[in-house]
């Protein structure tokens, strides 16, 4: 019986350069460096990151992956701030008011904490901001509406906080300058806890507690909110999430691990996290390299996100 090489031979184009955009499966042997080469989909994974120095849940989140921000939490309200860089977490100078279930946001220099409690019978619907500037925090002007629970978006002078619990379920929003805040046109459904994305003029508002879990996604265009794709579940307050608008990520929960990516309509499921956990912290900018830190009960974990990408491979021959 004769093979699929006597018939077909091994037809795999010779080049000098490999090419620019390979399809995915396409095969070629590169004359230059004599080897032959495969484009592979490398899937969506999450791996381990060095741990917190203190576990908490309840904390605010700023930055990216390899330069990260967390700050506040409720062992109990904590004013501990760490900042991570790629590989490990390092303690920085505290907050002013030690404090958890805040609106953080913006980068690991240039960050914004809003609202929050100290624990969870006094001290609640907190109105003050504090700023970070990569070494330490100072006071900011005021919330107009004090709460907890509440989600932030954006940078330190172009930011975003929305929902909460005033007490009772929020639709407040309010836009911040880098010095004060403004009231703006109110979420359509009142709602505390949500997963957010996004910046100023193009943020993402989705599940938390309104009245019950939701699954509701609302899409923020800096004048108002409008509805978009509902979450594959009812996740509940105190999941993370990354990213921009069109491409948020959605991670957790205090009874799931899963995860969900947003193209800007509609949610789809991708790899989920090793460790079921809410109330976690996230880097709130880029939903390709996210990063999930913290959690109930009072966790250390960190774990990093990598989405699913093209590789180009090198076929051993010898």
């Amino acid at each position: 019986m004769s093979t699929y090489r006597e018939n077909q031979g091994y037809r795999i184009k010779k080049v000098d350069t490999d090419p620019a955009n390979p399809k995915e499966g396409q095969i070629w042997y590169n004359n230059i460096s004599k080897q032959i080469k495969v484009r592979i989909v490398v899937p969506a994974a999450w791996a381990s990151g060095g741990n917190l120095n203190t576990g908490r849940a309840g904390l605010g989140g700023a930055g990216i992956q390899t330069a990260a921000l967390a700050f506040g939490g409720n062992v109990p309200s904590l004013d501990e701030t760490e900042e991570y860089n790629g590989s490990s977490w390092s303690e920085q100078n505290d907050l002013n008011t030690g404090r958890s279930y805040g609106g953080g946001f913006g980068s690991q220099t240039a960050a914004v904490m809003a609202g929050g409690l100290v624990n969870t019978t006094d001290n609640r619907n907190l109105n003050s901001s504090e700023e970070y500037n990569g070494t330490s925090w100072s006071e900011g002007n005021n919330l107009n509406t004090g709460r907890d629970i509440l989600s932030g978006a954006g940078t330190l002078t172009a930011g975003l906080c929305f929902g909460g619990n005033e007490p009772g379920n929020s639709t407040k929003t309010e836009e911040y300058d880098g010095t004060s805040w403004s009231e703006q046109n109110d979420l359509s459904t009142a709602v505390r806890g949500s997963l957010r994305a996004g910046i100023q003029t193009s943020a993402l508002s989705f599940c938390g507690d309104s009245g019950g879990q939701t699954n509701q996604t609302e899409e923020y265009d800096g004048t108002s909110w409008s509805s978009g794709g509902n979450y594959p579940l009812n996740t509940e307050t105190g999941a993370g999430s990354s990213g921009p608008q069109t491409a948020a990520l959605g991670f957790g929960g205090y009874t799931t691990n899963s995860a969900n990516v947003y193209d800007g309509s509609s949610w789809t499921a991708t790899a989920s996290m090793a460790t079921a956990r809410g109330g976690l912290g996230g880097d709130g900018t880029n939903a390709t390299s996210a990063i999930a830190f913290g959690g109930a009960p009072s966790r250390n974990i960190t774990e990093e996100f990598t989405d699913t990408a093209f590789s180009t491979k090198t076929v051993d021959v010898s």
